[in-house]
């Protein structure tokens, strides 16, 4: 990588990559971006004043890191191999760095293939959402060689407020599935305390108030439970999503030989409602366990 500003490319411009690959561009990373819609690169280049290609090995060229943000391990694989993903055109001593949710078992293999390529892997999933990304105000846990992240770090600050090096190869996952755990089982509890607020017919607004400040509170108290319990789920990240994540989440337990039933409770909650038409509802739907309700958020 020189030791001038680096340039970059950004595969995938959904609601997160759209907003990030923006970020870069506006704080003076040259970036070219690739989206599997080339209409919408064109809209991205059009709104930033930044470059397009119209496959992910032409936007890779001349970058010296190339973040990616897709949907699952295989849509990353797909803009990654071939003759038109990323790895046939990424130059020697470049890093790629994969903001995708995805296995740990992918960032291995990602590490691998780069590797014996002389190119640079991390992996580093974001937490904080479509609005953390608009803001740039993202979280992002980071496996690799510490080098590397510290090469790369300047330059994702332009949509992180932090970044944090976890570890080797894979820990960077491995740590976004402990956050996955962690607002699966807040958003339960939750979704259990409003149903047992509304049916003690207690003033939710209140209630709220009182304890979002003490031991009870969290991110999700403070943002999701007033609109849990005026059944506002139109927003944020689909449940459809979640379950993916969480799918990740029980097979590396699977693997470590760690139980997770609360885990388990709450994918199979997730399952039963997307079954009733709530799967790309935000993830706070899971208030809904609760009634009959079959009526969707939109889409």
């Amino acid at each position: 990588m020189t030791t001038q500003t680096p340039s970059v490319a950004f595969i995938g411009l959904g609601v997160m990559g759209f907003p990030m690959a923006g970020h870069l561009q506006k704080n003076g990373f040259p970036t070219t971006v690739y989206n599997r819609t080339t209409a919408k690169a064109e809209h991205w280049s059009e709104q930033y004043q930044g470059a397009f290609g119209t496959t992910p090995a032409e936007a890779a060229a001349h970058a010296d890191i190339v973040f990616m943000c897709v949907g699952n391990d295989d849509d990353v694989r797909s803009v990654v191999y071939g003759d038109i993903g990323v790895l046939a055109n990424m130059k020697k001593g470049s890093v790629l760095v994969d903001h995708t949710t995805t296995s740990a078992e992918l960032a291995l293999e990602l590490a691998d293939v780069c590797g014996r390529q002389g190119i640079q892997f991390l992996d580093a999933p974001v937490s904080g959402g479509q609005a953390g990304a608009e803001n740039g105000a993202l979280t992002i846990m980071v496996g690799g060689e510490p080098s590397v992240f510290e090469r790369v770090e300047p330059v994702m600050r332009a949509y992180a407020k932090a970044s944090q090096h976890i570890g080797p190869h894979g820990s960077g996952q491995r740590c976004k599935m402990a956050n996955q755990i962690c607002i699966a089982g807040v958003l339960q509890g939750l979704s259990e305390a409003i149903a047992f607020a509304q049916s003690a017919n207690l003033d939710i607004d209140k209630m709220i108030s009182a304890i979002q400040h003490g031991a009870a509170g969290s991110w999700q108290m403070s943002n999701r439970a007033h609109t849990m319990a005026d059944d506002q789920f139109d927003f944020g990240f689909a449940i459809d999503w979640m379950r993916k994540d969480l799918g990740f989440c029980l097979e590396e337990a699977a693997k470590l030989g760690v139980d997770l039933p609360l885990t388990q409770q709450v994918d199979q909650r997730y399952a039963q409602l997307q079954q009733r038409g709530f799967g790309r509802c935000d993830t706070s739907v899971l208030v809904k366990q609760f009634d009959s309700d079959d009526h969707s958020c939109q889409s």
